[in-house]
C-alpha cells in the first residue's frame, strides 16, 4: 500500500479540499486527484463525494479514516523511535536483583544492544532494599527489583512473578509426601538475605510453629544458596525458574511442602525526574523480554 496515498487521503479529509492539500504537499491538484483515485482503486471503495462543495467523505471514507490516521501516527512513532535509538548514547546505570540475573537478564541485554547500540551499561547486582535506595538518591537510572517502589517520583512497570519453591539435594532422600514445617526445621533453612521480603516472610512463618527454632543460613548471593543446597548443607526456598534445570537434571528435588512463601513480584522502576529516555526505553524492553520469558516458561 502506497504510504503517500494514505497521507494524502488524511490531508484532503482534514482540509476538505484537493487544492489546499496540493498546496500543503507542494504539488499539483491533478497529482492529488491521482493519488486519491489510486487509493480508491486499491481499496475498492469511493472515499470522497467529489460533487459536494466542499468535498466530503463517503460513509466508507469515514469508516476508513481512523485507520489511515493510526497508520500515520504509528509511522511517526517508528521514525521517532529509530531516531532516538540511533542518537541515544552515554551510560545506563542499571540495578538488578540476582533473581533476574539467573533468568532473563542475558536476553534483555541482547535486545538492549540491538535497540540501543550506542548505549553503555554500568550494572549493579544487589538486594532490592539497596537498589531502591539507589533509585531514590539517583545513583541508579533503572532497577529490576522486587517492587513496586512506593515513591511519587518513581515510575514502576510490572515485569514478572517468580514462584518460590522448597528444594533439597536428592542425596538427602526426603520423602515425596506432603511435608509439614515442623519437619523442615530439622535442616538449616537456606534463603535470601535478612533484609529482604522473602526472608522476613519465611522467618515469621517459622516463628509460629512449636518445637525447635529454625536455623537460617541467609545470603545475598543466590548462587551461594544454590551451591549450599546442592552440597546438602540444608534445604532452601528459591525461585522455581532459577532451579528448574537442576531439578530436571536430578541433582535437586522439589519438596511437596505444605506451605510455600509468596511469589516474588518484580518491576522495572526508574525516577520520573529528571526524565531519562534511555531508562524509559530500557524499561519497555525489559517488560517485553520478561513477558516472553514467562510465556516460554509456562509452555
Amino acid at each position: 500500500m502506497n504510504f503517500k496515498r494514505i497521507e494524502t487521503f488524511v490531508l484532503v479529509a482534514t482540509l476538505g479540499s484537493f487544492r489546499k492539500a496540493a498546496e500543503q504537499q507542494f504539488t499539483t491538484q491533478p497529482a492529488i486527484s491521482t493519488r486519491i483515485a489510486g487509493l480508491e482503486e486499491e481499496l475498492g471503495v469511493k472515499l470522497f463525494d467529489r460533487d459536494a462543495s466542499p468535498i466530503v467523505l463517503t460513509s466508507q471514507g469515514k469508516e476508513l479514516l481512523p485507520y489511515a490516521e493510526k497508520m500515520l501516527y504509528m509511522a511517526e512513532q517508528m521514525h521517532k523511535r529509530a531516531d532516538i535509538s540511533r542518537l541515544l548514547s552515554g551510560t545506563l546505570r542499571l540495578g538488578v536483583s540476582e533473581t533476574i540475573v539467573h533468568t532473563w537478564l542475558t536476553d534483555f541485554l541482547k535486545v538492549l544492544h540491538q535497540e540501543l547500540p550506542n548505549l553503555d551499561v554500568d550494572m549493579t547486582v544487589d538486594v532490592t532494599g539497596n537498589l531502591r535506595n539507589g533509585l531514590l538518591d539517583r545513583s541508579l537510572d533503572l532497577a529490576f527489583l522486587m517492587g513496586p517502589v512506593s515513591e511519587p517520583t518513581v515510575n514502576n512497570l510490572e515485569l514478572c512473578q517468580f514462584p518460590l519453591v522448597w528444594i533439597a539435594s536428592t542425596q538427602l532422600d526426603l520423602p515425596d509426601k506432603t511435608i509439614e514445617l515442623e519437619e523442615l526445621v530439622q535442616y538449616p533453612i537456606i534463603t535470601y538475605a535478612r533484609n529482604t521480603r522473602p526472608f522476613t516472610e519465611i522467618s515469621e512463618k517459622f516463628m509460629q510453629i512449636d518445637g525447635l527454632p529454625a536455623r537460617f543460613f541467609s545470603s545475598s548471593s543466590l548462587s551461594a544458596c544454590l551451591k549450599l543446597t546442592q552440597d546438602q548443607i540444608g534445604i532452601s526456598s528459591l525461585p522455581y525458574a532459577m532451579v528448574a534445570p537442576e531439578i530436571a537434571a536430578g541433582s535437586l528435588k522439589k519438596l511437596n511442602a505444605k506451605w510455600e512463601p509468596s511469589a516474588l513480584s518484580f518491576t522495572a522502576s526508574y525516577p520520573s525526574v529528571p526524565f531519562n529516555s534511555a531508562a524509559k526505553l530500557a524499561a519497555d524492553i525489559a517488560v517485553n523480554v520478561a513477558s516472553e520469558f514467562e510465556l516460554n516458561a509456562n509452555k
